[in-house]
């Protein structure tokens, strides 16, 4: 599976933007899919994971209600609409992917071994 991060760039405190993760493979429409990001030095950090119906997403504190995770299993894309966004959002946003697991778990430690990550796309929110 190979994962592919858009629709990066600056706003301003308060505004929205949306990013695009393209995947290929035929097994997308099975995947546990999820968000990371990455701001300049610190630690990588999850923001949010949807299973593979759309039936079940987790967010991160930081971002749950401002943040929305979706999918679209026949354009083989995962979505991240952010909204009210901050400075501490400033950050390279990572696509990752993870085959199916049997029950859909709310510990964001377990994402950080998820299978399959993008190249990430910046995100800059200017004050």
């Amino acid at each position: 599976v190979q994962l592919q991060a858009s629709g990066g760039g600056l706003v301003q405190a308060g505004g929205s933007l949306g990013l695009s993760c393209a995947a290929s493979g035929r097994t997308f429409s099975i995947l546990t899919m999820g968000w990371f990001r990455q701001a300049p030095g610190k630690e990588r950090e999850f923001v949010a994971v949807i299973s593979w119906n759309s039936g079940n997403t987790y967010y991160a504190d930081s971002v749950r209600g401002r943040f929305t995770i979706s999918r679209d299993n026949a354009k083989n894309t995962v979505y991240l609409q952010m909204n009210s966004l901050k400075p501490e959002d400033t950050a390279v946003y990572y696509c990752t992917a993870d085959p199916p697991s049997p029950e859909f778990t709310t510990t964001p430690g377990y994402y950080f071994g998820m299978a399959y990550w993008g190249k990430g796309t910046q995100v800059t929110v200017s004050s």
